[in-house]
């Protein structure tokens, strides 16, 4: 193993996703001494802020930065490690150790234990007294577990069921699960399945002494799974003991590294993170300047459209535009031009042919909305100041965020945190931003909305004011995405701003404080 120069992080960034026996098994790296647990972070619920506390620290999250090149398509997979073992030799423990030692943005560590089958009437009443073998690989539905990792590592997102050992049960509701820059799966069966096997880029299988194995599976099955110290030493020696011999410990030899005396041993914890270093760093990408470096000779494109320029929307923009303008009058005339932006963009959405009946018993010929439903998703905080807009407009339209910042250190966009509605695959998505410059905050939200099945051609990304490079810069990579702005500049300053853009007097942020009142996000990790 090579060791690697490592880059300087300001903020440690882990974010950790499990789905091991009923809870997160993140849950560990939390202080012990009855505190209540920590429930897990989905792109629908609202948690904690971001961080994990240690013995030692306390690791704050940084932002996702990008794993698409220029043209939007996926470039970088995942980083996958897998880590097999017997039960209770400590596989947890080492992901845990590897994790804490990355210090890389997002971290998904992925459970074995939740792909466990549904288990049959007369399996269960075997499972009752411990008479069902939960360690042999039939045990296992390989074919959603391959098919769950092969789309979280090529970036997509996933959803994972969650088994609860006290009923052996999957629980009805499903983890949502996304976004990965390095991916640790551990399962006493990682090395079973040669599909799997291939989606694995490093297997280590962590090897421990049996009677410590049997005293560790004794405390966590007795104080966490609520078993009897007899079933469990009965499972044991019908089951377990058998299987490790017979499937378990053949796999080592396809093994790269072989880990001994389990999370203990940092010697070999250190030369895994150095390798996986190596490994990140080449597969680093550059999207901004390449979008920035990029020629655009091309016309606009026919995706492209922009609110007709009348008088009334040449003096929205004189107004807003001017340095000399008031905050009140720009909030003012901002939100008017943004509700005549948001009907313009309406107007692109599907619709088909109807026959009503009026008051008066006559019929009418009209058109309604031909579509499952409208989502409209702010790139936050500045896409945020068209949401009152939107909601004016459009009845009962459910709103989804994405928050991406620029790393300072890289001049990247990171993504830091997202919430969307569920099944926003089906919808007709309208993305909000209020300015687009080299568009690549845009591309990140676009890549996005597409990684959770939203389709192409049914997402509107609608800004008030766009440089021309961010307009060429969505277009290209995503040929069916309909832009819409009210108006289209032609360069950017050294900062990257819109020239000529909105008046000097107002930033992104400082608009957004001022059109939206104050608001406390409830900060989740995008899963």
């Amino acid at each position: 193993l090579a060791a690697s120069c490592r880059k300087a992080v300001t903020c440690p960034a882990v974010c950790c996703f499990c789905s091991g026996s009923g809870e997160d098994s993140l849950d560990r790296l939390l202080p012990p001494a009855g505190a209540p647990r920590r429930k897990s972070a989905t792109s629908l619920s609202k948690t904690e802020p971001p961080l994990l506390r240690t013995g030692t620290r306390t690791i704050y999250t940084a932002g996702r930065p990008p794993w698409y090149d220029e043209h939007g398509a996926q470039s970088k997979e995942a980083f996958v490690i897998g880590l097999c073992g017997g039960s209770a030799s400590g596989k947890t423990t080492v992901a845990n150790k590897i994790i804490e030692a990355l210090d890389v943005p997002w971290v998904v560590l992925l459970s074995m234990d939740s792909f466990y089958k549904v288990l049959s009437p007369e399996e269960q009443a075997l499972a009752a007294k411990n008479d069902y073998n939960f360690d042999h690989p039939g045990a296992f539905d390989f074919e959603l577990l391959v098919s769950t990792l092969r789309k979280l590592k090529q970036g997509k997102s996933v959803k994972i069921p969650v088994y609860d050992f006290t009923t052996h049960r999957r629980h009805k509701d499903w983890k949502n699960v996304y976004g990965a820059s390095v991916i640790i799966f551990e399962g006493i069966m990682s090395f079973a399945d040669k599909e799997l096997l291939q989606l694995l880029d490093m297997k280590i299988f962590v090897d421990a002494d049996s009677d410590i194995r049997l005293v560790r599976r004794l405390r966590r099955d007795i104080t966490e799974r609520g078993r009897d110290i007899e079933g469990v030493i009965k499972q044991y020696n019908k089951f377990v003991k058998p299987a490790f011999e017979q499937y378990i410990e053949p796999t080592m030899r396809l093994a790269d590294i072989v880990v001994p005396r389990g999370g203990g041993n940092m010697v070999a914890i250190d030369l895994i993170v150095q390798h996986v270093h190596s490994q990140l760093e080449e597969r680093e990408l550059s999207v901004r300047a390449l979008l920035a470096s990029a020629q655009q000779t091309q016309p606009l494109p026919q995706t492209l459209s922009v609110l007709e320029s009348t008088p009334q929307v040449r003096g929205l923009h004189t107004i807003i535009r001017n340095k000399e303008t008031s905050r009140d009058e720009f909030i003012f005339y901002s939100k008017r031009l943004m509700r005549l932006l948001i009907e313009h963009a309406l107007t692109f959405l599907p619709s088909q042919p109807c026959s009503i009946q009026t008051p008066q018993g006559h019929e009418y010929e009209g058109c309604s909305y031909n579509g499952k439903g409208i989502t409209g998703v702010s790139i936050l905080r500045a896409g945020e100041t068209m949401e009152p807009a939107l909601r004016a407009v459009c009845k009962d339209v459910r709103i989804g965020k994405i928050l991406i910042q620029t790393n300072l250190d890289s001049g990247e966009p990171e993504l830091h945190y997202l919430r969307l509605p569920k099944d926003i695959s089906e919808d007709h998505v309208i993305l909000m931003d209020s300015t687009v410059s080299t568009g690549a905050a845009a591309m990140m939200a676009v890549r996005v909305l597409l990684d959770h099945e939203v389709q192409e051609d049914k997402i509107m990304l609608v800004s008030l004011l766009m440089a021309e490079l961010g307009v060429h810069s969505v277009a290209y990579a995503f040929p069916k995405v309909k832009i819409i702005t009210t108006a289209v500049d032609k360069g950017l300053d050294d900062f990257l701003h819109v020239i000529p853009g909105i008046g000097n007097t107002f930033t992104v942020n400082e608009w957004s404080s001022f059109v939206l009142p104050p608001v406390a996000l409830s900060w989740q990790h995008p899963t």
